[in-house]
């Protein structure tokens, strides 16, 4: 029996509690993560690395199975000043795919966007919203 049938109201999602990305070297994976783009690591367990984005928590784990053996989704990691953090960053040793560029002028503000991986193959994004 469905939400629907039963009449009950389901709420829509509306928070993201946690992320996981898939890693093949946990403790590389971390150091990244940690020194690199200078996130707050919460806690280890195991393999298992933690990380704290705003209030979403981010998971580094390996696969816990062969059919979750891939690439994460993109994760767009909003940041203030795009520029200054893609120098940061650079500095730190991540390579980027392209340079900050506008993928899309709106009334208000530019949107802002730049590719990079991780040690682990995942595809990152930076995305930063410019005010006009």
């Amino acid at each position: 029996m469905t939400a629907s049938q039963t009449g009950t109201k389901i709420e829509g999602l509306s928070q993201i509690g946690q992320i996981a990305i898939n890693v093949k070297d946990p403790a590389r994976a971390t150091a990244f993560y940690r020194d690199k783009l200078g996130m707050k690591l919460l806690f280890a367990a195991g393999p298992m690395s933690f990380f704290d984005c705003s209030g979403v928590r981010l998971m580094l784990s390996p696969p816990s199975d062969a059919r979750f053996d891939h690439p994460s989704s993109l994760i767009y990691f909003k940041v203030p000043d795009i520029q200054a953090q893609y120098a940061a960053m650079q500095a730190a040793g991540v390579q980027f795919e392209d340079k900050p560029h506008i993928v899309a002028p709106m009334p208000t503000y530019d949107l802002w966007m730049t590719h990079f991986h991780d040690t682990e193959g995942n595809l990152l994004v930076l995305m930063c919203e410019t005010p006009k």
